[in-house]
């Protein structure tokens, strides 16, 4: 359903709530090796979050990216929305162009049913929520 682009932004923007308390920005190459990802393919997104208002960056020797008070309490649904558009909630489970409740999928309903629900995560969890369970070593973004 998800991009791995977009599954490495959620990862990211996790990483960068997990900072907010301390006040501190983070680089491309240390976000990227934190969660395991492509410089490259970091860097890349970050600067779409950034365009999309999801996080913050400031340029120079003290700057990097970070997130705000207002950021924290954002929905996941803002990430996936900035790197993979709202587009991804209405597609079809097997990536037919033309599944529809008249021509569906061998998966339609049920899929149609899941993807419902996980929308509906990405509504109601906040930055701060998922954020927290990380912090609390509940859940893990790593490995």
């Amino acid at each position: 359903m998800l991009s791995l682009t977009c599954k490495t932004a959620i990862k990211a923007v996790i990483y960068l709530a997990s900072k907010f308390e301390s006040a501190e920005k983070a680089g491309i190459r240390e976000i990227a090796d934190y969660i395991d990802a492509s410089e490259h393919t970091v860097g890349k997104m970050l600067q779409t979050l950034v365009k999309k208002k999801v996080i913050n960056s400031v340029k120079g020797p003290n700057g990097g990216f970070y997130i705000t008070a207002k950021q924290m309490h954002q929905p996941l649904f803002n990430i996936v929305d900035a790197i993979d558009g709202k587009e991804v909630f209405n597609e079809c489970g097997l990536g037919l162009s033309k599944c529809s409740a008249t021509r569906p999928c061998p998966i339609h309903n049920d899929y149609g049913k899941i993807r419902d629900q996980f929308k509906a995560l990405c509504q109601q969890k906040k930055v701060s929520d998922v954020c927290e369970i990380v912090t609390d070593g509940l859940a893990y973004l790593i490995g």
